[in-house]
C-alpha cells in the first residue's frame, strides 16, 4: 500500500466548498482533447498534444480536424460524427489509431457552443466490445431480485463491479439526513484495509462536489500522481469564459482531492452515483492502490448496474414503507374504535393507552387535558410535563412536533434524556392547552468513523498546533464516538399517521363540544344552528370517512398487498379523504369554540393585519398575478385572533374565487361611518346572483359547485360570528362572472 504524502504548502485548503471543480482548465493526461467548432475546426486542445500524437497544440489551433489527426483517422472519424446523435453526455464513437503505435477510445459531447472530442488512450486496436453489457447486467438483475435487504443487494453489486474492473476495494455506502457517508457494503483484496460499517464525515465531499455527482454519474481518476494537462487556450473561444467540463470523461479533478486519495493509499479511484428519488441516496466508491486504467465500456456497464441497483433500492424502499403504513394504520384503526366506546373523551383516549404507545413505537405517553395529567408507560414526572406543555405552546405552532435530539431545542430536556430524548407532541385544540405526548428514550450508540471527523483541519491530533499536512485527513483509522441525548428517529409515516390520528381525535372532540353545547343555556343558538345544518355534516363530513374506510379494507385484502400500484392508489385516496375530512373537522371546532371563546380586545392596526394574511396565502397565491390594491386602513378597537381569522378568511374566499382569472384584482378599503368602521374587500372574481346573498353567511352554504371551487362552506359563517361577537355585522353584493364584494363593520366602542 503507498504511503501518505505532505500536501504542496501552495494549496489554499480554506475555499475547499468554493472551489471551481466544473472548470478545472485541464484534463487528466492518459488522453487528449480537442474543442471544435460546428465546421470541426479545432478551436481548443490540451497542452498534451505532441506527446500523445505529435502535434504542438498551439499549431493546431484553427487547424481543421483532418490536420490534427491525419486524414485516414478524419476518414474513419467523420461520418461517426455525423452519424451520432450527441448529446451532454460523453457518447463513445469509435476507436482510432493515430500514429504508428498509439490507439485511443473516441468520446464526443457537446456543450458551452462547442463539440467536445475526448481521445482517452487504450491499449487495445479493436472497438470498444459493448456484447458482454447484456449479460452482465442481465444476470445482475436475477441476482438482485434474489436479495433480501439494500445490504445484500449493495453487497452484490460491490462483488460484480470489482469483478468488472479489477479494483482492489469497492464500496457502497449511504448518505444520512447529515450528509455523512455509511459503508453498507464492501468487496477488496485482502490487502486492502476493510472500512465496513465505516461512515465518513460529511466533510469529505465538499457541497459542490456532490451536486457533480448528481450532474454527472461516473467518474474515473487512473493515477492520482497525474501532472493535469491545461486547455490551450485558457478560455472557451465561443463564450469567453472558463470551459465547464461537468460531463468530460477526461475532466482533471481537485489536488485536495488527489492528495486524500494520496493519503488514504489509493492511486486510483472510481465513483458511481446511486440517485434514488432524484436525490444522491450513496456512491459505490472504488479504489486501487497502483494506477489503474478502465475502458469506457466497463465504465458503461459499472454505469449501468449503478443505476440497477438504485431502481432496486427505490423499489425496496417503496415496498417497505407501504407495509410500515400499513402496519402502523391497523393500529390507529383499532384505536379509533376504542375511543368510541364511553362517553368521556380522555378516559376513552386512556382506555387504549397500550395501543398508543404500539402506535408511535414509544417508551412512554401522557395526555394534557384542560386540568387533568395522564400517563403510560416510562414518562418524565408530571412537573416536567407541564413545562414541556407550556414551551410546546409557545414555541410550536405546527400541528405536529416531532424531534429525536429534544434536548437540542428544549435544553432543560438535558435532565430527561432517560425517557424523554425524543419527542412526538400533538395539540388537540387550537385555543386550550391539550396535547397528546408521546416519548422516547435515549438510544446511546457508537458509531465507528474512518478517521476523528472533529478533528480541525491543519491540526495534529487532539487538536495540537497546526503542522504541515493537507486538509484532507492524513488518517482513517478506525475512530469510535458515543452518540448521547438522542433517541430512535421519527418514521415520516408516523408522523403522516399522526396528523391523520389528529383529525380524528379532533372529530371527536367535536362531537364532545356538540354534547356539552346541549347541556348549556347559553349555546341554545349553537344547538338551533347545529340541528340546521345537521344533513350538511353528515354528507360532507362521512363521505371522506367512508372512502378511508373503503380502502382500507381494500387494503387489507390480500390481492391488494400483490399489486404495488394499486396500493400506492389506495394510500393517495385514503390521504386525500383524510386531509379533506381534517380540513372540514378543523373549521367545524373553529366554528363550535368560536361563541364560547372569550374577546380579548385591544388597538390592532388594520394595515400590518391585513399584510400579514397576505403573507399567508403566500403558498395558495404560488405564481399566480394578483393586483392588491389597499388603500388607508385606521386602528381598530378588536379581538386581533379573531378578527384575523375573518379577514383571513375573506380575504382567503378572494383569492379562491379570482383563480380562473388571469389577472386578479384584490381591493381593500376602510371608511369611517362615525359610530362604526367599514371594511371592504372587493374582488373581480367569479362572482354570485344577488337572490342567494341570504345564504351566503350560512354554515355549509355553498353558490358554487364543489368541482369549480373547493371549500367547506364554513369559512363565511365564521366570518359572521366573529362579527357579530363584536356588535358588527356583515354583508355582500356580488355580479356573476364579474366578482363580489364583501362588508364588515366594527363599532368605535365595544360592548361586550
Amino acid at each position: 500500500m503507498s504511503q501518505a504524502i505532505p500536501h504542496s504548502p501552495d494549496l489554499d485548503l480554506s475555499s475547499c466548498d468554493q472551489e471551481p471543480i466544473r472548470y478545472p482548465g485541464s484534463i487528466q493526461p492518459h488522453g487528449f482533447l480537442l474543442a471544435l467548432s460546428p465546421t470541426l475546426q479545432v478551436l481548443q486542445a490540451s497542452d498534451n498534444l505532441d506527446e500523445m500524437i505529435g502535434v504542438d497544440c498551439e499549431r493546431a489551433i484553427g487547424q481543421a480536424l483532418e490536420a490534427v489527426i491525419g486524414e485516414q483517422a478524419s476518414l474513419q472519424l467523420g461520418p461517426e460524427i455525423d452519424a451520432a446523435d450527441i448529446g451532454q453526455r460523453p457518447l463513445y464513437l469509435c476507436t482510432l489509431g493515430i500514429g504508428p503505435a498509439r490507439h485511443f477510445d473516441v468520446l464526443a459531447h457537446y456543450y458551452d457552443a462547442l463539440l467536445i472530442l475526448e481521445f482517452e488512450s487504450v491499449e487495445r486496436a479493436s472497438a470498444a466490445d459493448f456484447r458482454h453489457l447484456h449479460r452482465q447486467v442481465g444476470e445482475f438483475l436475477l441476482k438482485v431480485g434474489d436479495s433480501a435487504d439494500t445490504q445484500a443487494m449493495s453487497a452484490l453489486a460491490a462483488q460484480e463491479i470489482r469483478r468488472v474492473t479489477g479494483f482492489g476495494r469497492v464500496m457502497v455506502y449511504q448518505f444520512d439526513e447529515d450528509g455523512h457517508g455509511h459503508v453498507l457494503a464492501e468487496c477488496r483484496a485482502d490487502d486492502y484495509p476493510s472500512y465496513l460499517g465505516q461512515r465518513f464525515p460529511a466533510s469529505d465531499i465538499p457541497r459542490q462536489a456532490r451536486e457533480l455527482y448528481m450532474l454527472n454519474r461516473i467518474r474515473l481518476i487512473r493515477d492520482a500522481n497525474y501532472t493535469p494537462a491545461r486547455l490551450v487556450p485558457a478560455l472557451n473561444p465561443m463564450t469567453g469564459a472558463a470551459n465547464d467540463l461537468s460531463f468530460a470523461a477526461l475532466r482533471s479533478v481537485s489536488p485536495i482531492h488527489l492528495q486524500y486519495m494520496r493519503n488514504m493509499g489509493t492511486l486510483a479511484s472510481m465513483s458511481v452515483s446511486l440517485m434514488v428519488k432524484g436525490k444522491l441516496w450513496g456512491l459505490i466508491s472504488c479504489h486501487h492502490a497502483t494506477p489503474c486504467p478502465v475502458a469506457f465500456d466497463k465504465r458503461t456497464a459499472c454505469e449501468q448496474l449503478g443505476q440497477i441497483l438504485a431502481m432496486c433500492i427505490e423499489s425496496r424502499a417503496d415496498a417497505n414503507e407501504l407495509q410500515f403504513r400499513l402496519d402502523v394504520r391497523r393500529v390507529m384503526v383499532s384505536m379509533l374504535a376504542g375511543l368510541t366506546q364511553g362517553t368521556d373523551f380522555i378516559d376513552n383516549l386512556a382506555s387504549v393507552f397500550p395501543a398508543l404507545l404500539q402506535f408511535a413505537r414509544a417508551g412512554g405517553a401522557a395526555i394534557v387535558f384542560e386540568e387533568r395529567l395522564l400517563t403510560y408507560g416510562d414518562t418524565p414526572a408530571e412537573e416536567a410535563i407541564r413545562e414541556l406543555v407550556a414551551w410546546l405552546d409557545a414555541n410550536n405552532h405546527d400541528d405536529v412536533f416531532h424531534t429525536d435530539r429534544l434536548a437540542a431545542q428544549y435544553p432543560a430536556a438535558a435532565a430527561l434524556a432517560g425517557n424523554c430524548s425524543g419527542l412526538l407532541a400533538m395539540p388537540v385544540s387550537r385555543i386550550h392547552k391539550h396535547y397528546l405526548l408521546w416519548f422516547r428514550p435515549e438510544v446511546v450508540r457508537t458509531v465507528e468513523w474512518a478517521g476523528n471527523p472533529h478533528q480541525k483541519d491543519g491540526q495534529g491530533a487532539g487538536g495540537a498546533a497546526p503542522v504541515t499536512q493537507l486538509s484532507p485527513r492524513t488518517s482513517f483509522a478506525t475512530w469510535r464516538e458515543t452518540i448521547t441525548g438522542t433517541s430512535a428517529p421519527w418514521h415520516g409515516g408516523e408522523i403522516e399517521l399522526a396528523l391523520e390520528f389528529r383529525t380524528a381525535l379532533l372529530g371527536i372532540a367535536l362531537e364532545r363540544a356538540e354534547q356539552m353545547a346541549e347541556l348549556a343555556e347559553e349555546l341554545g343558538r349553537a344547538n338551533k344552528e347545529l340541528e340546521a345544518f345537521s344533513y350538511s355534516v353528515s354528507h360532507d363530513l362521512r363521505a371522506p370517512l367512508r372512502h378511508i374506510v373503503g380502502f382500507s379494507d381494500l387494503l387489507l385484502e390480500p390481492a391488494a398487498s400483490e399489486n404495488l400500484e394499486k396500493r400506492q392508489r389506495f394510500l393517495r385516496n385514503i390521504k386525500d379523504s383524510a386531509r379533506l375530512a381534517g380540513k372540514l373537522v378543523d373549521d367545524l371546532l373553529s366554528f363550535s369554540q368560536m361563541g364560547r371563546a372569550a374577546l380579548r380586545p385591544t388597538l390592532v392596526q388594520m394595515g400590518e393585519l391585513v399584510r400579514s394574511c397576505i403573507d399567508k396565502l403566500a403558498l395558495d397565491i404560488g405564481q399566480r398575478r394578483i393586483d392588491w390594491d389597499i388603500g388607508a386602513l385606521p386602528a381598530m378597537r378588536a379581538d386581533p385572533t379573531f378578527l384575523q381569522l375573518a379577514l383571513f378568511n375573506l380575504l382567503s374566499n378572494a383569492v379562491k374565487f379570482t383563480s380562473q382569472k388571469e389577472r386578479a384584482i384584490i381591493t381593500i378599503r376602510a371608511s369611517d361611518e362615525g359610530a362604526e368602521w367599514v371594511m371592504s374587500i372587493a374582488d373581480n372574481g367569479a362572482g354570485f346572483h344577488m337572490e342567494y346573498v341570504h345564504k351566503l353567511f350560512g354554515v355549509f352554504q355553498r353558490l358554487h359547485r364543489m368541482e369549480d371551487f373547493q371549500g367547506t362552506g364554513i369559512g363565511l359563517a365564521n366570518v359572521r360570528r366573529i362579527i357579530e361577537r363584536h356588535g358588527g355585522r356583515v354583508w355582500a353584493s356580488g355580479v356573476p362572472g364579474e366578482g363580489a364584494t364583501f362588508y364588515f363593520s366594527i363599532p368605535k366602542e365595544l360592548n361586550i
